[in-house]
């Protein structure tokens, strides 16, 4: 059995984490550009993993196997709730209230910390039983997004 769907995943996640230190950097410096910029970055690397998930991942996964609909119906949900804050903090930056900022990042850091040990505990490997020999496949239409 491969593990390479919780390998993919868990990489992004990495990566979307040291965007996110790289935010809180920028923003702890007053350079409110750079800012602007490493938000953005962090936005988008966000976005694109919560797209990765809902438009392939999670239909592929519900597909061949009934009982995913719960975990990824609560991830779903999460995105959103994360997707909230992000909206938030884009707000905070170009207020440039960096108070707000560090409450929304602080916010945005433990939910995806929670977000991220479910979906690298439960459902990467119940994707990776399920999925057995379309691993391939499926991470060059993630990698499409």
């Amino acid at each position: 059995m491969t593990d390479a769907i919780a390998r993919y995943f868990t990489e992004d996640h990495r990566r979307c984490d040291r965007l996110l230190a790289a935010c809180e950097s920028t923003i702890s410096t007053g350079a409110w550009e750079k800012a602007d910029d490493a938000t953005t970055a962090f936005r988008d690397a966000l976005v694109r993993h919560f797209a990765m998930e809902e438009e392939v991942l999670f239909p592929e996964l519900e597909q061949v196997n009934s009982g995913a609909a719960g975990p990824t119906g609560v991830m779903r949900m999460e995105h959103h709730q994360m997707r909230q804050l992000l909206d938030g903090l884009t707000a905070s930056v170009s207020a440039r209230d960096a108070d707000t900022c560090f409450g929304d990042l602080e916010t945005l850091h433990m939910i995806s910390q929670q977000h991220n040990t479910k979906e690298e505990g439960i459902l990467y490997p119940l994707a990776d039983r399920s999925l057995q020999g379309g691993s391939e496949e499926l991470i060059m239409r993630l990698d499409a997004i």
